[in-house]
C-alpha cells in the first residue's frame, strides 16, 4: 500500500488527522436545513436561532451553576458548511450534558427547519442510551452522523444515506442526505424514548441539582458569592485539583493572602450536589492561620449541642476560602470566563476597601440567606442499596423511596430491569449479546458457521471413549451392564450421520490398534515380566528365592487368601525408563521426579557412580 495516499491530499497538503474531542466534553452542531430558504438569508436565521437558544438557556437555567463551561453558540464554516457550533466542557457533572441536550431538544421545537446533531468524547451517546432497542445494522462503527434531533424527535439516517454500504457518513454527506431525503429517516418511539429517557426529569431537575448550605466564611468572599454565585465551581476546582503550588501562599506566613480568616460571618451558599460532594469529600488540614480559629471555635462552643454544627460549617468555609485564594493566585491568566470575572470582581472590592462591603443588616436581607438543605443524599446505605438491586422494597423496615432521591431510585430501576430482560432473553445465544454486522468478514463468518455446524454434530459418549482409551493401553475392557451397555459398533446405520461417526470410529479403532501392536512389539505393554526380567529384579532387591518364599509365606499367613501367583506384576521397562529419566535429572526438578513425587516417592540421588569416578 501506498502510504502517501494516506499522509498528502490530492492538493498536494496534508490530510488532518482524525479530531477527537477531550475528556469531558459535548459538542454540538446546529443546522437551518430548508431548501426554500436562500444562502443570503442563511445568517439572519442562524443568528435569530442563537438568541433563542441564549434566550432559552438564560430563562430555564438561569439560576444552574455550571462545572466547567456554560451552554454557548458561534456561527462557524466548515465544507461549504454554515452552522451554529458549541462545545462545552462539563467536567465531572454529567448533568451539564443533559441539560445541554434538554436545552437543544426544546430549541428545535420552535424552529421547524433546525436539525441539531449532539456527540460527545464517547461518540454518539444518545445512541448509547438506546443501544437495546436499536436496529442491528447500526453498530458503533458506522453510527457517526446518523442521529440527528429536529421537532422535538431523534432521527436516524439509514443504510441508503451511505449508498447501503455499512461505514461512517461524514458530515456533508449526513447534511446532504437530509436536504434531499428529509422523509426517509428512521424515526422509532422506541429508540427515542430509550435515548431521552433522562430528559425526563426536566427542567424540574435543574432545580433539584441545586444545593445551599450554611458555611462560615470571610466578609469580603461572602459578598464576592452573593455578586457573582457562580464562581463557586472554578474556586472548588481549584480546591480540588490543588497542588503544592497553589496552597504554598496558604502555609506562608509572610504572604499577603486576598482572604484572611478574620471578620467571619454564616452565610448560605448555592452549590450544585456534585459540587458539594467534591468539596465535603476532601480530606484538607487547616492552613497555619486558621488554627487559631478553629481552637477558638472549639474552647468557645463547648458543651453546646449545636458545636458539631458550627464546626461544620467553620470547616466548609475554610475549604471554600482556601480554593478561592487558590483561584485568586493566577484567576486573570486561566483560560475560564467564570475565573476572569472573579479576579475583575476582586479587584474591584480591593480597591474600594471596607465601606464597599455588605453588614449584617444588608446580608439579613439576602434571598435564602439561612437556608440549610439536607445533606442525606450523600450517604449512601449499601443494606439498603442490596435491597434495592433485589426489589425488596419494604425490607428492613425502609419505607419505599427511602433510598436516595427519587431520579436515583428510577436509574437503578432501569439498570435491574434491564439486566433482567437480558438474563432472560431465551433467543440470546451461548455468547450472550449478539454481535451481528461488527468487524466481521466474509471468511470470519463462514468459520463461525462451520463451527456452528461441527458443534451440532459432535457428540460425546463418555463410556466409548472409555472402552476404547483401555484397548488403546492394553487393559482389560469393562463390559457395561444393563441399560449402560455400548451399543454393537457394527449395528446397522440406517443415516449419513450414523455413517460418518461409524466410520471415524473404525479409522480411530485402527489407529488405536496400530499404537498398540507398536508399544507390545517394544515390550511397553507387557505386564508379565520374563522370568530373566523378574530374576534381575530379585537379584537387584536383594531378595532370593529364599528370601521370596519367606516373603510368600509372610503374605499368605497376613491375608489367608493370596497366594504367589497373585504377585504385583512389575513393567520391567516402564520401571527402567522411569529410573533413567530420574538419573537424568541430575538431582534437579524435572519431569519424572515430580511425578514420582506426586505418587509418594522420593528417590535419593544417584550419586555412587559420582562417588567411584571420584575415587578412581
Amino acid at each position: 500500500m501506498d502510504s502517501g495516499d494516506d499522509i498528502r491530499s490530492p492538493e498536494g497538503g496534508f490530510n488532518e488527522f482524525p479530531r477527537r474531542l477531550p475528556e469531558n466534553c459535548v459538542e454540538y452542531l446546529l443546522f437551518v436545513i430548508d431548501s426554500k430558504l436562500e444562502a443570503r438569508n442563511l445568517l439572519s436565521e442562524l443568528e435569530n436561532v442563537r438568541k433563542a437558544a441564549i434566550q432559552l438557556c438564560d430563562s430555564v437555567a438561569k439560576d444552574y451553576i455550571w462545572q466547567r463551561d456554560s451552554f454557548q453558540l458561534r456561527i462557524e464554516r466548515d465544507q461549504d458548511l454554515v452552522y451554529l457550533h458549541g462545545t462545552t466542557d462539563y467536567g465531572d457533572s454529567i448533568e451539564d450534558e443533559w441539560l445541554i441536550v434538554y436545552l437543544l431538544r426544546e430549541l428545535t421545537k420552535s424552529f421547524p427547519t433546525l436539525w441539531v446533531r449532539i456527540f460527545d468524547d464517547d461518540g454518539e451517546f444518545l445512541l448509547v442510551e438506546a443501544a437495546n432497542v436499536l436496529p442491528k445494522w447500526l453498530s458503533p462503527e458506522i453510527d457517526a452522523n446518523r442521529s440527528w434531533i429536529h421537532d422535538g424527535n431523534l432521527h436516524l439516517l439509514p443504510l441508503a444515506a451511505s449508498s447501503g454500504a455499512k461505514r461512517p457518513l461524514s458530515l456533508v454527506e449526513a447534511v446532504g442526505y437530509i436536504k434531499s431525503n428529509p422523509n426517509t429517516l428512521v424515526h422509532s418511539a422506541f429508540i427515542e424514548a430509550e435515548a431521552f429517557y433522562r430528559l425526563e426529569k426536566y427542567p424540574g431537575q435543574i432545580a433539584d441539582s441545586i444545593h445551599r448550605s450554611l458555611v462560615t466564611i470571610p466578609r469580603k468572599l461572602a459578598y464576592i458569592l452573593h455578586e457573582k454565585p457562580s464562581t463557586i465551581a472554578p474556586a472548588i476546582e481549584a480546591f480540588y485539583l490543588r497542588d503544592p503550588i497553589s496552597i504554598k501562599p496558604l502555609k506562608s506566613p509572610s504572604t499577603d493572602i486576598h482572604f484572611p480568616p478574620k471578620d467571619l460571618v454564616t452565610v448560605s451558599i448555592k452549590f450544585t450536589k456534585t459540587l458539594f460532594a467534591q468539596l465535603k469529600s476532601q480530606r484538607f488540614s487547616p492552613p497555619p492561620i486558621w488554627n487559631a480559629i478553629f481552637e477558638a471555635a472549639e474552647k468557645g462552643t463547648s458543651g453546646a449541642d449545636d458545636t458539631p454544627k458550627k464546626l461544620a460549617r467553620l470547616e466548609m468555609g475554610m475549604k471554600v476560602t482556601s480554593g478561592f485564594e487558590m483561584l485568586a493566585t493566577n484567576a486573570d491568566a486561566k483560560d475560564n470566563r467564570l475565573a476572569r470575572e472573579f479576579a475583575m470582581l476582586l479587584e474591584d472590592v480591593e480597591e474600594d476597601g471596607i465601606q464597599a462591603l455588605p453588614t449584617d443588616k444588608d446580608i439579613e436581607t439576602w434571598e435564602d440567606v439561612h437556608k440549610d438543605d439536607n445533606e442525606s443524599w450523600l450517604d449512601i446505605n449499601f443494606e439498603d442499596f442490596e435491597d434495592e438491586l433485589q426489589g425488596n422494597h419494604g425490607s428492613r423496615n425502609r419505607q419505599k423511596g427511602e433510598f436516595g432521591d427519587s431520579s436515583a431510585q428510577a436509574d437503578l430501576k432501569k439498570i435491574v430491569s434491564r439486566f433482567e430482560a437480558f438474563l432472560n432473553d431465551e433467543s440470546a445465544g451461548i455468547e450472550g449479546a449478539e454481535l451481528e454486522d461488527m468487524d466481521e468478514d466474509d471468511d470470519d463468518i463462514s468459520d463461525e458457521e462451520d463451527s456452528d455446524d461441527e458443534d451440532k454434530e459432535v457428540s460425546f459418549d463418555e463410556e466409548q471413549f472409555s472402552r476404547m482409551m483401555r484397548e488403546m493401553m492394553g487393559l482389560p475392557a469393562v463390559e457395561p451392564t444393563g441399560s449402560e451397555k455400548i451399543p454393537d459398533v457394527s449395528m446397522p446405520v440406517t443415516t449419513q450421520d450414523t455413517t460418518v461417526e461409524e466410520d471415524d470410529d473404525d479409522a480411530i479403532r485402527q489407529l488405536s490398534t496400530q499404537m498398540e501392536a507398536e508399544l507390545k512389539e517394544h515390550g511397553a505393554l507387557k505386564l508379565d515380566p520374563e522370568p530373566e526380567k523378574a530374576k534381575a529384579i530379585e537379584a537387584r532387591d536383594g531378595v532370593g528365592s529364599k528370601g521370596k518364599a519367606k516373603a510368600d509365606g509372610e503374605q499368605k499367613a497376613g491375608s489367608g487368601e493370596e497366594s504367589s501367583e497373585d504377585e504385583v506384576d512389575v513393567d520391567y521397562n516402564l520401571a527402567k525408563n522411569l529410573l533413567e529419566s530420574f538419573k537424568s535429572q541430575a538431582g534437579m526438578a524435572g519431569p519424572a521426579g515430580n511425578i514420582l513425587g506426586m505418587m509418594g516417592l522420593q528417590l535419593p540421588r544417584d550419586e555412587d557412580e559420582d562417588e567411584e569416578e571420584d575415587d578412581d
